[in-house]
Formats: structure tokens, C-alpha cells, sequence
């Protein structure tokens, strides 16, 4: 196997049977997951966006609307985002956030593990389509829990009844389209 870096940015990864990156790394189990967000207080949401199509700023109106964590945002380009302001970086922030929830690209999760490691954040969270060993090995190295490739409002809403929300419980569970009653 070639050190060369894959498609999924690692260099010498180990492939499984259709070329895609295996996966290795073992996040927390959902007891584990409702705990870190049963201490989380402050979510730094990194790469928020201005653009309401945008997934970032989907989870970000939810936060502030249907959690109780205070809600930062790191933008560089950015000065305010749903009112508030927005910091170039953790670094920035007026507090230590406890949970730093990352919507970058791939290349960009390892830079941003060493940035919450050094403003001693608590946990590393990567939303949906995220997975980065290397940026899990540099948060759980200092000390930070990290959860990987889950979306932090729908763990939420999950845990605290909220999935009907956007939709996504309607109390029915069939795979039969429904008939409106005539």
C-alpha cells in the first residue's frame, strides 16, 4: 500500500473491499453521547454559515432556539451570524467552548482538533459526513471526547424528544405509504 494520501486524506490507510478508507475508530455509544451533552454548556459551532441552505446554519438555529447551551460561532469572513457575532477562531471566542462542532472539509478537521486541543474545548464533534482518524487521534491525545460523522441536533433532539421538529418523527413506524381518510 502506497503512503500517498487517499480520498479521504490518509496518508497509508488501510482500504476495505470497495477502495473506501476503513474505518477503525470507535465513537462513543449513545449512553455516552447523551452524557457529553448533558455537561455541555457552550457549542462553538466552526465553519457557521450566513446561508440559510446551508446545514451549518440549520443546526445553529435549532441550537439557539431548542437547547440550552450558549451558541458561538467561528467564521473568519464573518461578522455576525444570527444576530450574533461571529470570531475568526477558537482562540477568539470569550469563552472555552465545551463542545466544538465542525462543519469543514476533510483537510481542514486536523487543524481544527489541534485548535480546540489548544483552547482547551472538551470534545471534538464532527457532524454528518465527517470521519477524520488523524483530527480523532489529536483530540482524544488532549483529552477531548470526540464524536464523528453524527449531526449535534439530531443527537439532541433525540435524547430530548425533539426529532418531530424537522420532521423527522412522525410517531408512525410502517414503510406503507399512509391514505388520507375520505
Amino acid at each position: 500500500m502506497s503512503a500517498e494520501k487517499d480520498g479521504a486524506g490518509q496518508a497509508g490507510a488501510e482500504k476495505d473491499g470497495a477502495g473506501r478508507t476503513a474505518r477503525t475508530w470507535v465513537g462513543p455509544t449513545a449512553p455516552q453521547r447523551l452524557g457529553i451533552l448533558r455537561r455541555t454548556r457552550s457549542v462553538a459551532i466552526v465553519g457557521a454559515s450566513t446561508n440559510p441552505s446551508r446545514a451549518s446554519y440549520f443546526v445553529a438555529t435549532y441550537l439557539l432556539s431548542s437547547s440550552p447551551y450558549d451558541v458561538y460561532f467561528v467564521n473568519p469572513r464573518a461578522t455576525e451570524i444570527l444576530g450574533q457575532p461571529a470570531y475568526a477562531s477558537l482562540a477568539d471566542l470569550p469563552v472555552v467552548p465545551d463542545v466544538v462542532d465542525v462543519f469543514r472539509r476533510h483537510d481542514d478537521l486536523p487543524g481544527v482538533a489541534r485548535e480546540a486541543v489548544e483552547v482547551g474545548a472538551k470534545t471534538l464533534w464532527l457532524q454528518l459526513g465527517s470521519w477524520n482518524e488523524e483530527a480523532a487521534a489529536i483530540a482524544e491525545e488532549g483529552g477531548l471526547d470526540v464524536v464523528m460523522d453524527r449531526c449535534l441536533k439530531i443527537e439532541h433532539a433525540r435524547f430530548h424528544g425533539g426529532l418531530h421538529l424537522a420532521g423527522f418523527d412522525t410517531g408512525e413506524i410502517t414503510s406503507k405509504k399512509q391514505r388520507l381518510a375520505r
